[in-house]
């Protein structure tokens, strides 16, 4: 079990509410400590709601793909904490910062990146990463304010992890490599703990 948070997110698209405290177990044992639930998943509040009554207050649970003021407040009646969006809505940032919530907006070019630190986004999410690229993040760094956390999304896993994070990424959001329904909790652990080596190996080298 690792003690030491990451700045991995776990993007469970696809969870159910039956699987989500076992899920979220294994990940939090790993050291994933950043839970996204999409809300295109089966009742996905419903398994935010039973994934934060179950986990350590050290672990944050929130939404991903939120798109409106109205699902950011659903997001937080049901106990989430961060909220995750493919795209860089002022709107959304500024109601999840009302709520007292995380926002963690996608963006894909430096204007996006621009205006939504300027609405009070708390990290930018890369996506989609593969279009971005290495060097486009890289870039984007030299201009963007210093400390502005930049988590890449998209195409993510333990072979590729390595590079963006040599490249100054804070972390990365991993998806379907680390999970998809029907995948077994313990593949889930084996491929966590993988991306958490990954992690902590270059953490050793900085």
């Amino acid at each position: 079990m690792s003690s030491n948070p990451t700045g991995l997110i776990a993007i469970l698209r696809g969870l159910t509410p039956q699987e989500a405290p076992a899920v979220g177990r294994t990940l939090y044992r790993a050291g994933i400590r950043t839970l996204e639930i999409p809300l295109n998943s089966p009742d996905p509040l419903e398994s935010i709601r039973r994934m934060r009554d179950d986990l350590p207050d050290d672990a944050r649970v929130g939404a991903g793909t939120v798109l409106t003021r109205a699902q950011v407040t659903e997001v937080a009646e049901a106990g989430g904490e961060l909220i995750v969006s493919p795209n860089a809505n002022t709107e959304v940032i500024a109601a999840t910062l009302s709520l007292g919530l995380a926002s963690y907006p996608g963006v894909a070019t430096p204007s996006e990146a621009f205006a939504a630190l300027g609405a009070g986004a708390t990290a930018l999410k890369i996506f989609p990463s593969e279009t971005v690229g290495i060097a486009g993040m890289k870039a984007w760094a030299s201009v963007l304010p210093a400390g502005t956390s930049l988590l890449p999304v998209g195409g993510v896993d333990d072979k590729t992890l390595t590079p963006w994070l040599e490249a100054g990424a804070a972390g990365a959001g991993i998806g379907s490599w680390l999970y998809k329904p029907g995948r077994s909790v313990e593949e889930i652990a084996a491929r966590a703990d993988s991306l958490v080596a990954v992690w902590h190996a270059h953490a050793a080298r900085k």
